[in-house]
């Protein structure tokens, strides 16, 4: 069955199935395929289609987890180990972020013998998400985008490290109780960007599942907030995505390269040494840095749309045994959706909280957790997958005056190139003493900044 449907909670259309087939156009010709659909009169940009069948050769999956865990237990404990270690760290951005969730919450933490597989784990951008990783008829690459990938195992309760309560349906659990349980909780850091707020559901790894409260969070998690940079890093000078990453705006250009060689080294001596991480640093409901969709405070800034809804995470049913791994229900049952909360902005639309590159706190540019699409690729009140965006500001009171923007430009911020060089190596060596950049990456920062100067005043 083909269906179509104008945004992801929007009500299915069957299309006939005298309006497709499985053909692909090859040199012109609409030769017959098993590996695409072809609809008359074409598919629409902006629209949602989903194409659910019944599977031939399913493929044995779920076995991931047993390799990382037994390859860990190999290396740390084989005498004939070609790849003998003291430790053994997972690390995972995105998808590989969502495993490594996934991996702690299924209980793989213990290998065959009780003892601890992983000591470290840096799961990066996963949101709230794990994955259908060990699932009959899994699909790991479904990761629950703004306009693809909808409904799938991805984003599920539980989402907090420590038990939580469901108040709808009053299921009761934590990502780490099976870890606790067996006494192989690793360090852990669960890092995430702004992004991950509004396409992820990320404020669900550290608030109630009411909403309504903050979390309490394990002595062995740090949660860090990435201010103002996206999915991935994007590029500088800025520039707008391609394809179906197409946004009405430049990306997000603040790079994690120096966030994540710092992590690494925090990872290391906070399990070798015992040496205390800088402290979680996210938004929280209890300070007014994290708020719903509605009571989010974005400036009116002149040709920059803004989204009015955000990614959420949903109660899903796929069967009576879909937490056995049976998957039964396609497409799932849609219940309640979770709360989805955002990071708070101020006057300029940075956000207020969060570990944060001087960029943003010595800015010369708005950097928006979102972007929407392009309306070149359809749905432009839709947000783009992945994306941040990049705002700059006038660069002089006559432009701000002229354009109507309501952020301070940069000659009213800054008296020079030199004073603004000034408090961005001050914010920069704050984050070198907290040890969020490495010493030795100072210079490559500060030369970072000053070409970013150059470019918006050129």
């Amino acid at each position: 069955m083909l269906t179509v449907r104008d945004s992801r909670e929007a009500p299915r259309t069957v299309i006939p199935r005298s309006s497709w087939r499985f053909a692909h156009t090859v040199d012109g010709k609409l030769t017959p395929s098993d590996r695409f659909i072809h609809l008359d009169g074409g598919f629409q940009a902006g629209k949602n289609y989903e194409y659910v069948y019944v599977v031939a050769d399913p493929v044995v999956v779920g076995l991931g987890f047993a390799a990382v865990r037994d390859f860990a237990a190999y290396a740390k404990h084989a005498s004939d180990a070609i790849t003998p270690a003291l430790r053994v760290y997972g690390e995972g951005i995105s998808q590989n972020g969502r495993f490594l969730r996934d991996f702690l919450y299924q209980g793989f933490n213990a290998d065959e013998e009780g003892r601890m597989a992983l000591d470290g784990v840096l799961a990066h951008v996963a949101g709230a998400g794990r994955g259908s990783f060990n699932f009959r008829f899994a699909q790991p690459s479904r990761d629950a985008q703004p306009t693809s990938s909808v409904f799938f195992p991805t984003d599920i309760f539980p989402f907090t490290d420590q038990p939580e309560t469901d108040p709808v349906t009053a299921e009761t659990g934590g990502l780490l109780d099976r870890a606790g349980a067996e006494n192989v909780v690793p360090k852990i850091f669960f890092s995430n960007t702004s992004y991950e707020y509004w396409g992820r559901a990320c404020a669900l790894i550290h608030v109630s599942a009411d909403g309504k409260k903050d979390a309490t969070i394990s002595d062995n998690v740090r949660i860090y907030h990435f201010t103002g940079l996206q999915h991935f890093s994007g590029p500088t000078p800025p520039e707008k995505g391609a394809g179906d990453l197409l946004g009405q705006q430049p990306q997000s250009p603040l790079p994690v390269r120096y966030f994540w060689r710092s992590m690494i080294a925090n990872m290391d001596t906070w399990v070798r040494t015992n040496t205390l991480p800088p402290p979680s640093s996210y938004p929280k409901i209890a300070d007014g840095t994290l708020v719903a969709i509605k009571d989010y405070a974005f400036p009116a800034i002149p040709g920059v749309n803004q989204p009015d809804e955000a990614n959420a995470g949903y109660r899903l049913d796929f069967g009576p045994n879909w937490h056995d791994g049976i998957l039964s229900i396609q497409p799932p049952k849609v219940g309640q959706a979770f709360p989805v909360l955002v990071p708070q902005v101020n006057f300029d639309g940075n956000e207020r909280d969060g570990v944060r590159l001087p960029e943003i706190t010595v800015p010369l540019a708005t950097y928006a957790s979102w972007n929407l699409r392009d309306p070149s690729i359809g749905a432009p009140d839709q947000r783009v997958s992945f994306e941040a965006s990049y705002i700059p500001f006038p660069k002089t009171a006559i432009d701000r005056q002229k354009k109507g923007d309501p952020r301070l430009s940069i000659v009213e911020r800054y008296k020079s190139r030199e004073d603004y060089l000034a408090s961005y190596t001050s914010a920069l060596d704050e984050l070198v003493r907290q040890r969020w950049i490495l010493p030795e990456d100072r210079d490559v920062v500060l030369h970072r900044g000053e070409q970013e100067w150059d470019q918006v005043m050129k």
